[in-house]
């Protein structure tokens, strides 16, 4: 099992707007064990979200899905307007 962490720094007054964004996006893609978080300590304006996928391989698999679902492209349409910078994360669970 893989959990896969997207983190957002949001530009200032758009976080709430990113996280409904990427909640729509990531119910598009039907993403498994799905979950927004917003900070309330630490960095300001952080906005991650996290699934889960079986492995590497179905990763890649539903990286290929998701660039060219037209209704996960619709719904993400403009999402990069919300935010300044980003990394992503894939964790083993053990």
């Amino acid at each position: 099992m893989i959990v896969v962490r997207n983190s957002f720094t949001a530009k200032p007054g758009q976080a709430s707007k990113l996280a409904a964004q990427l909640r729509e996006v990531a119910l598009a893609g039907k993403l498994r064990n799905l979950r927004i978080l917003t900070d309330l300590t630490g960095d300001f304006n952080q906005v991650v979200m996290e699934h889960e996928v079986e492995s590497l391989a179905a990763f890649e698999e539903a990286m290929k899905r998701y660039a060219t679902d037209p209704q996960v492209r619709e719904k993400g349409k403009g999402y990069t307007e919300f935010w300044m910078t980003g990394r992503r994360e894939l964790f083993q669970v053990v």
